[in-house]
C-alpha cells in the first residue's frame, strides 16, 4: 500500500473519531429522544401559528423531555421557507396557513452524546406538497439502502441521492450534503461534510440530510436521520 494510501486512510480514521465516553446504546438513545421531539413538536403546530412560535414552543417541549442541551439551532421552516439551507435565514416570521408545508430539524444533547433529526409534515389536503413530504423520506431510505448493500463512500451517496431525487421527479439541494455527529461535541473532529466523505461511512456517526425542492412550486421537503 503507497504512503498517500496511508495517509488517506489516517485522514478517514479521524474523521470517524470519537471520545472516550462514546457509547453506540447512548446514539440510539439519542436518536430515539430526538425523534421523540421533532414528533411532539410537530403536533403542536398548527394553522395560524408563526415560525417563531414554534421555535419557542419547540423549546419547551426539549426542556420537558429532558435534553441535555441543544447542540445546533432549533430550524421550523414554513411554506417557502422549506426551501431555505440551514444557514440561510428565513423569510419574514411566515404564518402557517392551513393547506401548507412545514419542516421540523432539532439537534439536542441527551446523555452526553448528539441526536439531529428532522422530517416534514403538511396541514390541508394539498397532493403535491404530501407528496413532497412524503419523497423526502423516499429518497432518504433509497440511499441509506444503497449504503448498507454497497459500502458506498459519501460523496457517492449524494450522487446516487440526486439520481433517485430526479426519478421521483423532484430536485435535491446539492448544497445539503449531511454531516457528523457523536459524543458532544462532535465538531472536535473536523470531518466536515459526509457529501465529501469519500470513504464508506461508519455506521451510528454520520447524518444523511436530504432535501428536496418541488420543480415549479415555491416550496420543498427535508428528511434526515442517522445511518445505522
Amino acid at each position: 500500500m503507497s504512503e498517500a494510501m496511508n495517509q488517506q486512510d489516517a485522514i478517514n480514521a479521524s474523521k470517524q473519531a470519537v471520545g472516550d465516553g462514546f457509547s453506540v446504546a447512548s446514539m440510539r438513545y439519542a436518536s430515539d429522544m430526538t425523534w421523540k421531539a421533532v414528533e411532539a413538536v410537530a403536533r403542536e403546530i398548527r394553522p395560524g401559528m408563526r415560525e417563531s412560535e414554534a421555535v419557542a414552543r419547540c423549546k419547551e417541549v426539549l426542556a420537558e423531555l429532558g435534553m441535555d442541551r441543544i447542540w445546533h439551532p432549533i430550524l421550523i421552516r414554513f411554506g417557502e421557507n422549506t426551501l431555505k439551507t440551514f444557514k440561510q435565514a428565513s423569510t419574514v416570521d411566515p404564518q402557517l396557513g392551513e393547506d401548507d408545508i412545514f419542516f421540523v430539524d432539532l439537534g439536542a444533547v441527551w446523555d452526553r452524546h448528539e441526536g439531529d433529526a428532522g422530517a416534514t409534515f403538511v396541514t390541508g389536503d394539498d397532493a403535491e406538497m404530501r407528496a413532497c413530504a412524503d419523497a423526502a423520506k423516499v429518497v432518504f431510505d433509497e440511499v441509506a439502502h444503497h449504503w448498507r448493500t454497497t459500502g458506498a463512500g459519501g460523496k457517492d451517496l449524494y450522487r446516487y441521492a440526486a439520481q433517485r431525487a430526479e426519478a421521483h421527479g423532484w430536485r435535491l439541494n446539492v448544497d445539503i450534503k449531511g454531516h457528523r455527529i457523536s459524543d458532544f461535541p462532535h465538531a472536535i473532529y473536523k470531518a466536515g461534510n459526509l457529501g465529501d466523505f469519500e470513504a464508506c461511512p461508519s455506521a451510528g456517526l454520520w447524518i444523511l440530510e436530504i432535501q428536496l425542492a418541488h420543480p415549479t412550486r415555491p416550496f420543498g421537503s427535508f428528511y434526515e436521520d442517522l445511518l445505522a
